[in-house]
């Protein structure tokens, strides 16, 4: 099963503030070691909202919102699709993952990753 992993931005990151190079280096050093074992099948971050946008779709017209957006706490950062055998895999490597940005930025570190099961497509669909 695949499962997709959304990490919550944070005020810091909204802010423009990328993560510091050593949480960096403890996210790779991670991945390293998850995708030789076939669990780490893709992962990225993705710039503040402020580089975004959102198109809401409402009675039949579509309307564009350039960012930044006001509620950091729910906006995605970064993202990871992993490979697991059940969800209760999915959640062990969720923490490994959450666990590397408490060790990187100490005790004080907030953050939220978010767990979801994707969608088997079949083939033919595609």
């Amino acid at each position: 099963m695949r499962f997709m992993m959304l990490v919550k931005a944070d005020a810091n990151y909204e802010a423009g503030h990328p993560p510091s190079p050593a949480l960096m280096a403890a996210i790779g050093q991670l991945a390293q070691e998850l995708g030789p074992t076939g669990a780490l099948l893709e992962m990225g971050g993705l710039l503040p909202s402020a580089m975004g946008a959102r198109i809401n779709a409402a009675k039949g017209q579509l309307v564009v919102t350039d960012g930044p957006f006001a509620e950091a706490k729910e906006l995605i950062g970064g993202y990871a699709i992993m490979q697991a055998a059940t969800k209760a895999e999915a959640l062990e490597l969720g923490r490994r993952f959450l666990q590397v940005h408490i060790d990187v930025m100490g005790p004080g570190y907030e953050g939220q990753l978010e767990i979801r099961q994707l969608a088997d497509v079949p083939p033919e669909t595609r």
